[in-house]
């Protein structure tokens, strides 16, 4: 089971029928995040993978997962806010069992997505787990 927040922003999206008012939910979830500080943008939490520029900063604090990101594109800036919605406030130790691509599914973002987004997206995920395996391989 997903994260409250992210259940909201399911509910959320099956009320809206139209593509276009869904992609402007999450550019508007991406914009209501506080910027990421420039002193974090470095090439340790810049995400390969991805066709725009897009940095995480992962801080899993006493044993729950926390990251902040931004990127130079709106859209992915609102992926970036849909993940903080799946992933922040999980204990690191269960973020492993989350299975992303099915919560993804459920907000119907696998298919409405470019493919250069998609591995963008793919890519965000891949360092969120990363980062929580390593955290918990150290426990």
């Amino acid at each position: 089971m997903a994260q409250a927040a992210f259940e909201e922003l399911v509910e959320d999206f099956e009320f809206l029928e139209d593509w276009e008012d869904r992609y402007r939910l999450v550019i508007e979830e991406g914009k209501a995040m506080a910027p990421l500080e420039d002193a974090l943008k470095v090439p340790s939490t810049k995400v390969d993978g991805c066709a725009s520029q897009v940095w995480l900063h992962v801080t899993p604090d006493d044993g729950v997962m926390h990251f902040d990101g931004e990127s130079d594109a709106m859209i992915v800036n609102g992926l970036i806010a849909v993940l903080r919605r799946l992933y922040n406030d999980v204990p690191v130790d269960q973020v492993l069992d989350i299975d992303a691509r099915a919560e993804m599914e459920r907000l119907g973002l696998n298919d409405h997505l470019s493919a250069q987004r998609s591995n963008g997206l793919r890519a965000m995920i891949e360092r969120i787990r990363k980062v929580a395996a390593e955290v918990t391989a150290q426990s």
